[in-house]
Order: structure tokens, then C-alpha cells, then sequence
């Protein structure tokens, strides 16, 4: 019987966690939406400058020529990985990037949340494009000789054929990303992972995740080199100009809103509703009157949801 009774009551709690879990994924996404619906031409813009990124590294690839791999003091204090071991850098930028990405999505599931995922990615786009735009400028400017293995000499993949169509210079496809050459100045591995790294460092919460994705970053920049994917300089640019473009977009760009202080709900007329989607979206408890302070905002002092949500939201 007491067996019985424990099964009962495992069952319900996991159904009563289960469906404030959807509650809270509900009003999350509703919120979120209501933020896309202010930003996407940010988002759209951002999107399509990494569409623009990727037609300009394949589109210098027409233009290399392999040859003499360049003197590089990585290369000789950096033993070669080799062909067979070269996907380890890889790997590890898989994993910066693909952990980052689930990051800016968590306040879809967990409590405590300090961020808002369609705002931090305007952010982090903005300053993908600053970026991206130094990189097309430099290794437009003058093409090196690749020293990845299918840029060296003997290779076919070092050199494209003239494209027959349109269709082959405005399609990029997986393998042409993968085996691209003449982009080296400077690496685009490097810009993903330092912005990601740098944005969690601002807005994370884990100080042993900031630790380790630091120890990452420094760790993919010597597996880039000791795979031969870019010289030293590829790197070594990277990291000061990144850290220089973040620096000096997030000056100009409106601080984030911090969900401990500002109130973000959609807009709605039963004060129920509001209360329960407050402690679904912000973890809080307790009636009303805890949860409804005087907020200020750029300046200005506002009371109710709909005003503090105009004001987020012009405020990005």
C-alpha cells in the first residue's frame, strides 16, 4: 500500500511540474515573441550580414592561389596535428557555440533568468557584424597562401573554377564553408567564440563556466594553429580586434534590461493573469504589491507591465 501511495504521488508531482514548466515556457515565449515583433528587422539584419559574410569568404577563394606555406612561429613551437586529428579544434568550437546558443534559450525553461534571448542576440549580432566587416576588408586586401591542408599546393580544392552560373556564387553549401581558402585574415572561429565568451562573461551567472569557457578560447586558439587551419597572425589579430569591436559596440548599444528590477509581461487585463505570469517568468512569489515597485527606466519612473514593457522595448 505504501508502495502504492508513493507512485501516486510521484505521478502527481510530476505532473503538477510538468505543466508549470509548459506555464512557464508559455509565457516566456509570449514574451519573447511580443520582443521579436520590436526587433526582427535587427535580427533579419544580422542574419542576412552573415549571409553576406559567407558569399565574400567563398567569393576569395576564387581568387587563391596556393603556395609556400609562410615562416610562422606557431608552426614551430606548435607540433602538427595532422589530417586525421585536425577535427579536434573543431570540436571544441562545436561545443562553445552550440553551448552558448542553448544558454541565451534557457530562460525558456529555468527560474532564474537575468536575460532576455531576443535582445541578447541583437546584441551579439551586432557585434558579429563589426566584426565580420573588419575581417571581409582584411583578407580582401591581400590573399595568403592557405596553409590548411586543401589549400596547399597539389591540392584540387585549393583553387574554385570560374562559376558557370549565379546559382554557384549566391549558393553556399556546407562543404564549400568547411574547405574554403584565402579568408585567413583573420579567423572567423576566433570572432564566434570570443563574442560568445565575452557576452556570457557580462551576463552569466556561473563563475566556473566563465573560467572554463576562457580556458576553452585559449585552448581552441593554440588547436587552431597546431592544425594548420590559419597562421599565428589569424589569431593573434582576432583576439585584440574583437575584443576592441565588443568593446566599443556595447559603449554605443542601450544597456540590457536586468529582470531582477524591470517587469516585462504581456500586456493583459485580468491582474491574475499578470501575478501568475510574473512568478512563471521571474521565479517570485507573494501578492501583488511585491511584485509591482516603482521601476526606473532610462530616466523615468513607471509603474504598471505596459509601461515598463514600451520602455524595454524602445530602450533596445
Amino acid at each position: 500500500m505504501d508502495l502504492v501511495g508513493t507512485d501516486k504521488d510521484m505521478s502527481f508531482y510530476i505532473s503538477r511540474e510538468t505543466s508549470k514548466l509548459w506555464k512557464r515556457f508559455c509565457a516566456e515565449a509570449t514574451t519573447e515573441i511580443n520582443l521579436l515583433a520590436e526587433n526582427w528587422k535587427y535580427i533579419l539584419g544580422g542574419l542576412i550580414c552573415q549571409y553576406i559574410h559567407g558569399l565574400a569568404a567563398r567569393g576569395v577563394h576564387y581568387f587563391h592561389r596556393p603556395g609556400p606555406i609562410l615562416q610562422d612561429v606557431g608552426f614551430y613551437l606548435l607540433p602538427e596535428l595532422g589530417q586525421d586529428r585536425a577535427y579536434i579544434s573543431e570540436t571544441v568550437f562545436t561545443t562553445i557555440f552550440l553551448s552558448f546558443v542553448l544558454w541565451t534559450f534557457h530562460p525558456f525553461i529555468f527560474k532564474t533568468k537575468k536575460i532576455y534571448t531576443v535582445l541578447i542576440w541583437c546584441r551579439v549580432l551586432a557585434f558579429l557584424v563589426g566584426c565580420q566587416f573588419l575581417r571581409i576588408l582584411t583578407f580582401y586586401s591581400t590573399q595568403l597562401p592557405g596553409p590548411n591542408y586543401h589549400c596547399r599546393e597539389g591540392s584540387k580544392l585549393a583553387t574554385l573554377p570560374p562559376p558557370e552560373n549565379i546559382l554557384q556564387v549566391l549558393l553556399i553549401v556546407p562543404r564549400g564553408v568547411l574547405y574554403g581558402c584565402g579568408d585567413l585574415i583573420f579567423s572567423s572561429h576566433m570572432i564566434f567564440s570570443l563574442v560568445f565568451v565575452r557576452t556570457y562573461q557580462k551576463y552569466g551567472t556561473r563563475r566556473f563556466i566563465k573560467q572554463c569557457a576562457w580556458l576553452a578560447v585559449i585552448a581552441q586558439s593554440l588547436l587552431i594553429i597546431a592544425s594548420r587551419k590559419h597562421y599565428t597572425v589569424d589569431v593573434v589579430v582576432a583576439w585584440y580586434t574583437v575584443n576592441l569591436v565588443v568593446f566599443f559596440i556595447d559603449k554605443t548599444l542601450p544597456e540590457l534590461p536586468d529582470r531582477t528590477s524591470a517587469l516585462l509581461l504581456p500586456v493583459t487585463k485580468d491582474s491574475k493573469s499578470k501575478e501568475e505570469n510574473h512568478k512563471l517568468l521571474n521565479g517570485n512569489s507573494g501578492d501583488p504589491a511585491e511584485w509591482r515597485p516603482r521601476t526606473q527606466i532610462n530616466g523615468k519612473i513607471v509603474e504598471d507591465g505596459k509601461t515598463v514593457h514600451e520602455a524595454v522595448i524602445n530602450g533596445v
